[in-house]
C-alpha cells in the first residue's frame, strides 16, 4: 500500500539526483528508439519535423495560376508549413489552389525528394485528395513509395473509416514486395483501436506476432490504452508484463520507457485500482531518471485520492511544487473533486478560489462538481452564490445539477423556489431532467407538484418510460393506489409500453398496500409481456398474500409460476415454508422443504427458523432439536426468534438445563430481548424455582425490559406467588406508569395477592365489577386497596382536577398510555407509583 513515509516521500529523496536537474528544465533521459524510428512517428503521429530546403530557388519565375512563385512566396502560409521551410510550403499552398496535380506539381515533378513526398502526404486532410497524390507518385514511376508511405495512407484511410481502401493498400503492399514496418502495424491497430474494432485490432497484433515481429513501445502503448478504453484492465496488464519481458533481457526495475509509456500504465493501474503497481511504476519512473509532467502527477493525485491516500496527496504536490510543474485546471478538478468525495468541503471550496489566485481559469467541471456537492448537502445559500458566479461567466448548468438543486430545494422544504428553479428550465429539459425532478418532488411526497410536473413533461410532448416510472413512484409513496393504477393503464394511449421496472414499481406498491389481488394481475400482464425473468415479481404478491393469511392463493400463483416455467428461488420457498409455519402446516411446509431440496437449493437460516417456529407451535421437540443444531452451523446461525422458540419448547417439556444454555447464549451476545427473559421466568415459576424467577424479574426491570402486557403480568404473577406483595403492587403501579394497558390476567395475580391478606372473594368481585363498568374509577379502587393492604404510601386521589381528568381520558381511549407518567401533576403520581 502507497504510503507518504515509505513510498512517496521515500522515492523523493531516494531519486533526488535524478529530479533535481529536472528542476530548471525538465526532459526525457531516456527514449528507447531508434533515430529512424523516432523520425517516423514523428511523422504519423503529427510532431513536426524540419524538411530540408532544397529546391528552394528554382524555377522562381514560373507561372501558376497567373502568379510568380516569387508573388507567392509573399503569400501568409500556415505557421506548420513555414516551418518546413524550403519549398514545402509553396507545393502544399499549390496542392490546395489547384485541382490538377499535373498543373499544381508540375515545377517540382522531377525534384521531389521522399522526405518532400511524405511531408505531402502527411499534411492532406482530405483522404481522396491524398488518395489522388499517392496514385500520382505511382503514376510517374520516377517516385519509390517506400513503407512511410503506405504508413501514412494506412494513418488517413484509418481515420476516414474506408476500411476497403486499407486491405485494398495492403494487399498493394504485399504484391509489391513492401514489407511492413513495426510502424505499419502500430499504425493499423491504432486506427482500429480509435474506431472501436478492437478485435480488429487484435487480429493486427496477431499478424504482427506470425511475422515474427515484436511490438515497439509505441504500439505496446496503443494495445495497453485499447484494453484500457475497454476497462479490461487486467488483460492490459498482462499484455504489458508480457511485451516487457519479452522487449528486455534487463530486469524490471532497471527498464526505461518513455513518458509517455510510463503515464499509460500509471493510468491502467489506477484505474483497475491497483495503487500499489502505480505507485510502483511512478518510483520506477523516478529512478530511470524521467521527470513527471502533469499529465503524470494529475494521474497520480487522482489514483491516491481514490485510495483515501490523502497524505499522498499532499506529498505529490510538494513535489510538483520542487520541481517546477505548476498545477493546471485539471489538476484543482481533481482536487475539488477528491476532498467533495471525502466530506471536507471547506478545503474543495478553497481550491476552487486558490485555482483563481495562481491564475488558472475555473471550467465547467470546476463548477458543476462544487456545486452538486452544495446541493447533494442542502446548502442553500453556498449553492446559490456559485450558480450566480456561473451566470456571471456565461457557464451553463448541466441538467444532473439542475435537478440536483431542485432537490436540494425540495429537501430543505423551500418549496416555492424548488418550484421556481423547475419553471426556470422546463423549456429546455430533456425527458431525463423531466423524470428526475418528478422523482425530487414526488420521494417527499408533494404529489401536487409532481403531478405539476408530470402535466408539463406532458405539454412539452417529453414523456418517457423513466416519466411514467417516478410518478407511479410518487403515487406510491402518497397511497394514491388507484392514482397509479391509472397512470400505469393511460401509458399505451401515450404510445410508451411500461418495461420491467414499471410492473415491478407497480406491483411492489401494490403487494405492500396489502392489494396482492390486483397486484396479481399485473403480474399476469407482466407475464403476458414477455418481462418476466425471474420469480421476484411473484415472490412480492405472494409475500402479501401470506401476510394476509390467504396461503391457498399464494400457492396457487406459486403453480401458476413453474407452468411459466419461471424457477422459484429460496426466498419463495422461505414465504411458503413460513407461511404454513404460522398456522402450524406441517405437512405442507414439509412439502416445501422438500421440493427445494429437490430444486438444489440448500436449506438457510430464514428457512431453518422458519421450522423451527412450526416445529414449537406443533410440538416436534425432536425435530425442532434438529434444526436449531443445523441453524447454529449455517453463517448467519440461529437468531433471537428461533432461539426464544427453543426455550419456549425446552420449556414446555421441563428441560431446564437446555433453556438455560440458549438464554446464558443470548445474553452473553447480548441478544436476549424481553420474551427471552419472560419465559425463563415462567420456567423457574413452573418448575417452583421462585428465587431465580425473581432473579429473572429484578433483570428484566434493571434493563428496561418490561414494555408489554403479558410480561408485566408474568412478573407480577411471580411476585404473588412468592408472596413478594410489596414487589407484586410496585410492578403494578410502574406497569401504568409506563403506559402499558393490564389485562384481565393482571387483575386475577393482584386478586391472589387480596386473598392472601384476608380480603373476601365478594369484595374482590365487587371490585372487579367496578373496574368493568369504568376501567377509571375501577382501577383507581384497585390502586387503592392494593396499597392499603400492603402498606404503600397512596395519593393519586390528591390529583387535581385536570390530572384526574387527563387520566380518566387516557384510561379509556387506550387503556394508561404513558402521559400517565409525564402529564400535570406527575410529581404526585410518582409518589403513589414508587412510595
Amino acid at each position: 500500500m502507497l504510503n507518504s513515509s515509505d513510498c512517496l516521500q521515500g522515492l523523493f529523496l531516494g531519486a533526488a539526483h535524478n529530479i533535481s536537474r529536472f528542476s530548471l528544465t525538465p526532459k526525457l533521459v531516456f527514449f528507447n528508439y531508434t533515430n529512424h524510428r523516432i523520425a517516423e512517428n514523428q511523422i504519423l503521429f503529427g510532431n513536426s519535423i524540419r524538411a530540408s530546403t532544397t529546391n528552394g530557388d528554382f524555377q522562381s519565375k514560373l507561372k501558376i495560376e497567373g502568379k510568380t512563385l516569387v508573388e507567392r512566396s509573399q503569400t501568409k502560409y500556415p505557421a506548420r508549413w513555414v516551418n518546413y521551410g524550403g519549398c514545402i510550403p509553396s507545393i502544399l499552398q499549390a496542392l490546395d489552389t489547384v485541382q490538377d496535380l499535373d498543373e499544381a506539381l508540375k515545377p517540382w515533378e522531377g525534384s521531389l525528394n521522399n522526405k518532400e513526398r511524405t511531408i505531402i502526404l502527411k499534411e492532406q486532410s482530405n483522404w481522396r485528395r491524398a488518395q489522388e497524390i499517392f496514385d500520382w507518385f505511382k503514376r510517374k514511376g520516377c517516385y519509390e513509395l517506400n513503407v512511410i508511405h503506405y504508413n501514412i495512407m494506412f494513418r488517413i484511410f484509418g481515420r476516414a473509416r474506408r476500411w476497403d481502401l486499407v486491405q485494398k493498400l495492403w494487399n498493394e503492399m504485399k504484391s509489391n514486395r513492401i514489407a511492413p514496418s513495426n510502424s505499419t502495424y502500430g499504425t493499423l491497430i491504432n486506427a482500429c483501436c480509435k474506431a472501436g474494432l478492437n478485435k480488429e485490432a487484435l487480429l493486427w497484433l496477431g499478424d504482427m506476432y506470425k511475422q515474427a515481429m515484436e511490438p515497439d513501445e509505441v504500439t505496446m502503448g496503443i494495445v495497453v490504452q485499447m484494453y484500457k478504453q475497454a476497462g479490461e484492465f487486467q488483460k492490459a496488464e498482462q499484455f504489458f508484463e508480457k511485451w516487457s519481458m519479452d522487449s528486455s533481457d534487463a530486469p524490471e526495475t532497471q527498464r526505461c520507457y518513455s513518458l509517455y509509456t510510463y503515464n499509460t500504465l500509471i493510468d491502467t493501474y489506477g484505474k483497475a485500482g491497483e495503487l500499489e503497481k502505480a505507485s510502483n511504476t511512478f518510483a520506477q519512473m523516478l529512478r530511470a531518471g524521467i521527470a513527471p509532467d502533469i499529465v503524470t502527477f494529475n494521474t497520480m493525485i487522482h489514483v491516491c485520492g481514490n485510495h483515501g491516500c490523502l497524505e499522498e496527496v499532499a506529498s505529490l504536490m510538494a513535489m510538483m511544487e520542487e520541481l517546477r510543474c505548476l498545477p493546471n485546471t485539471r489538476t484543482y478538478n481533481i482536487l475539488i473533486s477528491l476532498y467533495v468525495k471525502s466530506d471536507d468541503i471547506g478545503l474543495a471550496a478553497s481550491y476552487l478560489l486558490k485555482m483563481k489566485v495562481d491564475g488558472q481559469v475555473p471550467d465547467i467541471v470546476s463548477y458543476r462538481t462544487l456545486l452538486y456537492a452544495y446541493s447533494i448537502r442542502n446548502m442553500v445559500g453556498e449553492a446559490e452564490a456559485l450558480v450566480l458566479e456561473m451566470e456571471e461567466k456565461g457557464l451553463e448548468l448541466d441538467e444532473y445539477t439542475q435537478s440536483a438543486l431542485t432537490r436540494m430545494y425540495v429537501n430543505a422544504g423551500m418549496l416555492e423556489q424548488s418550484w421556481n428553479w423547475f419553471e426556470r428550465f422546463q423549456n429546455t429539459m430533456s425527458s431525463e431532467c423531466f423524470s428526475a425532478n418528478i422523482d425530487a418532488f414526488g420521494e417527499h411526497g408533494y404529489l401536487s407538484l409532481a403531478e405539476k410536473s408530470f402535466i408539463c413533461c406532458l405539454d412539452k410532448q417529453k414523456l418517457s418510460v423513466a416519466v411514467f416510472n417516478v410518478m407511479i413512484k410518487a403515487y406510491g409513496i402518497g397511497k394514491k393506489y388507484d392514482k397509479a393504477c391509472d397512470l400505469f393503464d393511460s401509458m399505451e394511449n401515450s404510445g410508451i409500453l411500461p418495461d420491467k421496472c414499471t410492473y415491478n414499481s407497480l406491483i411492489q406498491i401494490l403487494s405492500g398496500a396489502e392489494m396482492p389481488h390486483t397486484a396479481v394481475s399485473y403480474v399476469r400482464k407482466m407475464q403476458g409481456a414477455g418481462l418476466i425473468s425471474d420469480c421476484i415479481p411473484y415472490s412480492m404478491v405472494m409475500t402479501s398474500l401470506a401476510k394476509l393469511g390467504e396461503l391457498q392463493l399464494a400457492v396457487d400463483l406459486f403453480n401458476e409460476m413453474i407452468s411459466f416455467g419461471v424457477q422459484p428461488d429460496i426466498v419463495v420457498y422461505s414465504i411458503l415454508i413460513n407461511g404454513f409455519a404460522e398456522v402450524g402446516g406441517v405437512q405442507e411446509a414439509m412439502k416445501y422443504v422438500e421440493l427445494m431440496k429437490n430444486a438444489g437449493l440448500a436449506v438457510n437460516s430464514v428457512i431453518c427458523n422458519s421450522l423451527i417456529k412450526l416445529y414449537t407451535k406443533v410440538g416436534y421437540l425432536r425435530e425442532a432439536k434438529e434444526t436449531f443444531e443445523l441453524v447454529k452451523s449455517l453463517e448467519d446461525g440461529s437468531d433471537v426468534y428461533s432461539s426464544n422458540c427453543m426455550i419456549d419448547l425446552y420449556s414446555e417439556n421441563d428441560m431446564v438445563e437446555e433453556a438455560e444454555e440458549i438464554f446464558d447464549n443470548l445474553k452473553s451476545r447480548g441478544r436476549a430481548n424481553e420474551f427471552s427473559y419472560s419465559m425463563m421466568l415462567c420456567l423457574y415459576k413452573k418448575i417452583g424455582q421462585l428465587s431465580k424467577g425473581c432473579r429473572i424479574a429484578q433483570e428484566m426491570q434493571n434493563l428496561g425490559l418490561l414494555n408489554d402486557t403479558l410480561s408485566y403480568c408474568n412478573v407480577i404473577g411471580l411476585y404473588a406467588s412468592d408472596g413478594r406483595m410489596k414487589e407484586a403492587v410496585k410492578a403494578f403501579q410502574h406497569m401504568l406508569a409506563s403506559g402499558v394497558p393490564p389485562n384481565d390476567a393482571t387483575f386475577r395475580s393482584l386478586g391472589v395477592i387480596l386473598l392472601k391478606h384476608g380480603v373476601s372473594r365478594d369484595a374482590i368481585n365487587h371490585l372487579e365489577l367496578v373496574r368493568k363498568k369504568d376501567v377509571h374509577i375501577g382501577s383507581l379502587e384497585w390502586i387503592e386497596t392494593l396499597c392499603s393492604i400492603v402498606r404503600l404510601d397512596y395519593t393519586i386521589l390528591q390529583l387535581d382536577d385536570k390530572t384526574k381528568g387527563d387520566f380518566k381520558a387516557d384510561c379509556s381511549v387506550s387503556g394508561f398510555r404513558n402521559e400517565l407518567g409525564c402529564a400535570k401533576g406527575s410529581q404526585h403520581l410518582n409518589q403513589c407509583l414508587y412510595g
